[in-house]
């Protein structure tokens, strides 16, 4: 029999065969672009400089809720309760980020944007390597699809959405090492080694992914659709595989929904609530408006217009009953042409399932549908955008790496400038509700929002009429009928504050933040119990409300109860100790009991917190006078007048001190100055007189 003779194989272009020189490598354009590593950096560089807008950027809306006012951030909660209290919620390891963020740099938004940023590069990332373990062609590009898709802006321009970037993070995390595993089962001794490490991994990633949010509840359906994309087919043993994961899953889901009980059970609403066959109808609208967002991302808005489900209808069920029927065919030609369609479609309406609105949710009554709610179900759709592209790219340009990498840069960089010009709503709370209020008029959350912007900054006019363009659309809502009582308040009008505030507390007797602001209208009218109880019940609903235990401070020293008092403002301290008038009220009292070095210490805190807060000058130079530390009095006094020219205390409280000093026509001066301030102050026009009287008489003498 002839010997057989092997042949070499060819090398294929970009590499060199063995034992050739260094001269013989060639670095094609394919052998360059196929580096991981390059790969793998392009995504990551491709993410920050899309996101770069998020720089400047500041907090908006619920940051406020998860980091600047949650007592488990910034207050006398911490760890412990994070992961054994209500106050975990959903997202009991992603509490436990930020809580480690801010103790590493405090309230500066720029580091959370920058983490918030990284995750999503690094799930980027990740979502490649599963692709490619899929062997889904074009898996790069889908990758980068997702990541620089406009739809996705929501989840890492907002810190809030930290719960997505995170949860999404080990979610991938779990899938990756699932997809590893079978493969390494049936590997080599050392692979063998390795598929004992994958299952607990496995594990971990997942119980991680739940603790980050409740959403990756679906992480045991997504994983048994892998394990049929990659053998082909179904069989039950991969349930055992999954069941741990859904054990955990379940535990998380009945917390979820107990959780978003209790925040429905605080503030019911009965015109947000819907009947089944109104949520049904919803849901299916929802997967076709999620579909079409990734298809076409315009307009994008932070707070869509709430539909309006007429569920005695027949056509509207329509939308539901296609997404069967486009399953349905799918699933019936899953052996031939549908088997990635159907892979793909099922992927997206089990990673939406939690979001549609099946179980109530208290983010509903604002809108049925938000771009974050999407961020895990966009990877299947633009993961077959990507396949497509690629092969129509290859179709095109058959011969041509540059040509076809050109082509998909091209549609990457307009994708990465759409999202990179929607980043920018996200700069602070004026450009987010701005924006949001001119593509959606009928956001009544917006206009009751934008409102109190403008409360805070003084526009209190303006902020009255955004507070009435809410009602109009929601006449039900109690936050807003609050803030309507501020402004009012801000306006002097107490009686009709008052009853703004009554009106939030008869459509929702459980807002904590009504009962602390009619208590200090009624403390504004001198009715100082009737304002203990408000601030007192307000504590009931809230114990960690920092302003009402300053309120209840105020009153109870306005009532004399000096120990009551210390002990409210020691507590609004343990919630926020950069609370600068609780600094300054505590020292008032430290003072009253003769404890002025003490005194002089919180005085001190609080100008450290606040350097040009005017009257923490002026009780800092009262407690240096009772020290006979006359010339620092003076200095403190006279630092207070810088910043506030019209302070009529500083100016007698300085005329005073002037007279023992010695210097009369100063004090007579600044005596004139208050009365010019405040005609009426008696002991300010007994002070000149008494002041004039000495200088006259040294004049005479001499």
């Amino acid at each position: 029999m002839a010997k057989r003779i092997k042949q070499k194989k060819a090398a294929s272009p970009g590499t060199s065969t063995p034992g050739a020189g260094k001269d013989a490598l060639v670095l094609t354009p394919s052998a360059l672009l196929e580096s991981d590593w390059l790969r793998r950096l392009a995504l990551v560089l491709a993410v920050i400089l899309t996101y770069t807008p998020v720089w400047p950027s500041g907090f908006v809306w619920d940051d406020k809720s998860l980091i600047t006012a949650n007592p488990c951030i910034v207050g006398p909660l911490g760890l412990k309760e994070i992961w054994t209290t209500r106050a975990a919620d959903i997202c009991p390891l992603v509490l436990t980020t930020v809580w480690l963020e801010h103790a590493l740099w405090g309230l500066a938004p720029l580091p959370y944007h920058l983490v918030n940023v990284l995750l999503h590069a690094a799930c980027a990332v990740l979502l490649w390597e599963i692709l490619r373990k899929l062997q889904i062609p074009g898996a790069w590009l889908g990758a980068a699809l997702w990541a620089l898709h406009p739809v996705q802006v929501e989840s890492v321009a907002w810190i809030t959405e930290i719960k997505n970037t995170e949860s999404s993070l080990f979610y991938l995390l779990a899938i990756l090492f699932y997809v590893k595993y079978p493969k390494a089962r049936n590997s080599n001794p050392e692979g063998r080694i390795s598929s004992g490490w994958n299952y607990p991994l496995i594990l971990l990633f997942a119980a991680l992914a739940l603790a980050s949010k409740s959403s990756t509840v679906i992480l045991p359906a997504v994983l048994c659709l892998c394990a049929w994309w990659i053998e082909g087919r179904w069989q039950w043993r991969h349930l055992t595989r999954v069941t741990p994961i859904a054990l955990m899953s379940a535990a998380s889901c009945a917390l979820s929904l107990w959780t978003q009980g209790l925040q429905l059970a605080a503030a019911p609403d009965p015109q947000w609530a819907r009947s089944w066959p109104q949520r049904l109808a919803a849901a299916g609208d929802a997967v076709w408006f999620y579909l079409g967002k990734l298809l076409w991302p315009q307009p994008l808005i932070a707070v869509y217009t709430r539909w309006k489900i007429d569920a005695g209808q027949m056509i509207s069920y329509l939308p539901l009953l296609a997404v069967a029927a486009v399953l349905f065919v799918f699933w019936i030609r899953r052996k031939g042409w549908a088997r990635p369609w159907f892979f793909v479609f099922a992927y997206f309406l089990i990673a939406l399932f939690p979001v549609l609105g099946l179980a109530d949710n208290y983010t509903f009554r604002y809108s049925l549908v938000f771009d974050h709610f999407q961020y895990l179900a966009s990877m299947g759709p633009l993961a077959l955008t990507g396949a497509g592209l690629s092969r129509f790219s290859k179709l095109i340009c058959p011969d041509g790496s540059w040509l076809q990498s050109g082509f998909c840069a091209g549609l990457l960089l307009i994708s990465g400038i759409w999202s990179w010009q929607r980043a920018w709503v996200y700069q602070n709370e004026v450009s987010f509700w701005t924006d949001t209020l001119a593509k959606n008029p009928t956001c009544w959350v917006g206009y009751n929002n934008f409102g109190n912007i403008l409360l805070q900054k003084g526009r209190v006019d303006e902020a009255m009429e955004q507070f009435q363009n809410a009602l109009d659309i929601d006449p039900n809502d109690a936050d807003v009928y609050d803030n309507m009582g501020e402004g009012l308040s801000q306006k002097g009008e107490i009686d009709e504050a008052i009853a703004q505030y009554q009106k939030a507390l008869a459509i929702n007797p459980n807002n904590a933040e009504a009962h602390n602001n009619l208590g200090n209208a009624l403390a504004r009218q001198g009715q100082w119990d009737e304002a203990i109880q408000q601030f007192q019940m307000s504590l009931e609903i809230e114990p960690y409300f920092a302003e009402t235990h300053y309120n209840l401070g105020n009153a109870f020293a306005n009532e004399g109860k000096m120990d009551e008092a210390m002990s409210e403002y020691k507590k609004a301290l343990a919630i926020n100790p950069n609370y600068a008038n609780a600094h300054t009220n505590l020292g008032n009292v430290l003072a009253q009991k003769g404890e002025m070095n003490e005194a002089i210490t919180e005085y001190q805190k609080a100008l450290d917190i606040d350097p040009g807060y005017a009257n923490a000058y002026i009780n800092l130079g009262n407690a240096l006078m009772q020290q006979k530390k006359i010339d620092a009095a003076i200095t403190e006094y006279q630092t207070a007048l810088q910043l506030d020219p019209d302070n009529f205390q500083a100016h007698y409280n300085l005329g005073l001190i002037l007279i023992q000093k010695g210097k009369l026509d100063e004090a007579i001066s600044e005596f004139q100055e208050v009365l010019q301030l405040r005609s009426d102050f008696t002991a300010a026009r007994d002070a000149l007189a008494k002041a004039q009287e000495m200088a006259a008489g040294q004049k005479m003498g001499k």
